[in-house]
């Protein structure tokens, strides 16, 4: 693999932090030019001292005196806000990582998409909001958009050398989260320390429970039939406990390719850093003998209406999904804190897409206003219900 130059959106993240470990193990293959955090000051400066970047960015202005102080010495720029986030996107690089959890990412992610280069996304909210303006982009600055999302990327190497018009179904798959098996009496209870819990992945607070309610998978849904253009009514889901099959495609042959690997981001990040070709990664290989059966079941929109709401935002299109989004963070959130019960965060959902509807948004400006009117319509059912 030849060097190159990587941005990354949400660096002591998750997804930020799993993808500077791989380039820490191939460190000469590697020109980091552009770092951003949402206030980790501390943590952002060390990496981006530790990797040589130009520039380190907090979204938070408040956080900005402690990264200068932080970085002092260091030949590393400070910035902060909105506008440099956007700026830090916008540098000349090979490959831009947009992991910035929610739509505060789909600026800067905009931004690099208008750059016309490699941007690997594994912000799912930012295609969720903003679809149609999103890809409407990619195809006018001949953006190569590589999904980082496990399902997605798992998709994406399944279709490879394929054509779409062949494809029959896509099929995302679902762990189920750490109620999987909880009654809906028992769901009513669930505490957020038990939801951010996952089974199978080390993620962050929001997107454990986006698992746990399978908002996430929905997310995937609307993300998936951005992604690849085959149709809504072929995008499945199914629950596979497991989490060992990522995703499969069916053709119309009959032929059904599947995509395996550990519950380790590093794999499809890696798979989106080196395309088109590939690159060691740390995780230990499969072990199927060990791992001794994979398990399917039809998921329960019962207990679970989250993929029925998000297959129906995705079917009404133009700013459903946005609202569904928008809404669902805010629910999140009020739950993490504590304000609501965890069955609540997809009523609260559901009322907002009930209650509020919109003209399709023609441009980013528009998918900003639609959040910002969803979010507070959610935060006025969140205050009525505590």
């Amino acid at each position: 693999m030849t060097r190159r130059s990587l941005t990354i959106l949400g660096a002591t993240g998750s997804i930020g932090t799993s993808t500077l470990d791989l380039v820490r193990r191939d460190r000469e293959l590697w020109d980091v030019v552009a770092l951003t955090a949402n206030c980790q000051a501390r943590d952002l400066a060390r990496l981006a001292c530790e990797f040589g970047a130009q520039v380190a960015v907090v979204a938070d202005e408040s956080c900005l005196p402690e990264l200068r102080e932080a970085l002092a010495g260091s030949g590393v720029e400070a910035a902060a806000g909105k506008d440099a986030l956007v700026e830090a996107a916008s540098r000349q690089a090979d490959i831009v990582l947009a992991a910035i959890v929610g739509c505060a990412g789909l600026g800067p992610t905009m931004a690099a998409i208008e750059q016309g280069r490699v941007v690997a996304l594994a912000n799912k909210e930012a295609l969720v909001s903003a679809g149609d303006v999103m890809t409407a982009a990619v195809r006018r600055c001949g953006t190569v958009l590589l999904p980082v999302d496990s399902e997605h990327n798992a998709i994406f190497q399944c279709l490879a050398g394929n054509d779409a018009a062949d494809v029959r179904t896509i099929t995302l798959t679902a762990s189920g989260g750490p109620f999987r098996d909880w009654s809906l009496e028992r769901l009513s209870a669930a505490t957020p320390a038990e939801a951010v819990k996952h089974p199978n992945w080390d993620m962050g607070a929001k997107i454990s429970v986006d698992s746990a309610t399978m908002f996430n998978k929905g997310l995937e849904l609307i993300e998936a039939y951005h992604l690849f253009p085959v149709g809504l009514e072929k995008l499945r889901i199914i629950v596979h406990p497991q989490s060992v099959v990522h995703s499969m495609v069916e053709y119309r042959d009959g032929s059904t390719l599947a995509q395996l690997g550990p519950s380790d981001m590093r794999v499809p990040i890696a798979s989106a850093l080196a395309w088109p070709r590939r690159m060691t990664t740390p995780c230990a290989p499969l072990d199927l003998a060990a791992i001794g059966e994979l398990t399917f079941r039809a998921p329960d929109e019962v207990r679970f209406p989250a993929t029925r709401l998000a297959r129906e935002a995705a079917e009404a299109g133009g700013a459903a999904p946005a609202i569904l989004n928008a809404a669902n963070e805010i629910a999140v959130a009020a739950f993490l804190a504590g304000q609501i019960g965890f069955t609540r965060i997809a009523a609260g959902v559901e009322n907002v897409l009930s209650s509020y509807a919109a003209p399709a948004p023609g441009c980013l400006s528009d998918v900003l206003a639609i959040d910002d009117e969803a979010r507070a319509r959610a935060r006025q059912l969140t205050q009525a219900v505590a």
